[in-house]
């Protein structure tokens, strides 16, 4: 058990909570900006 959480860690750079967060920045950010374009 202890071998295979070692395993999936060494697969991610990062937790899948990080990845989750990263990408709704961004695709906020992207959503941002699309809506303040859009205002021009």
């Amino acid at each position: 058990m202890n071998n295979l959480a070692a395993e999936s860690l060494r697969e991610l750079p990062m937790p899948a909570v990080a990845y989750g967060l990263v990408t709704f920045g961004i695709l906020s950010l992207l959503l941002y900006l699309a809506l303040r374009l859009d205002r021009d």
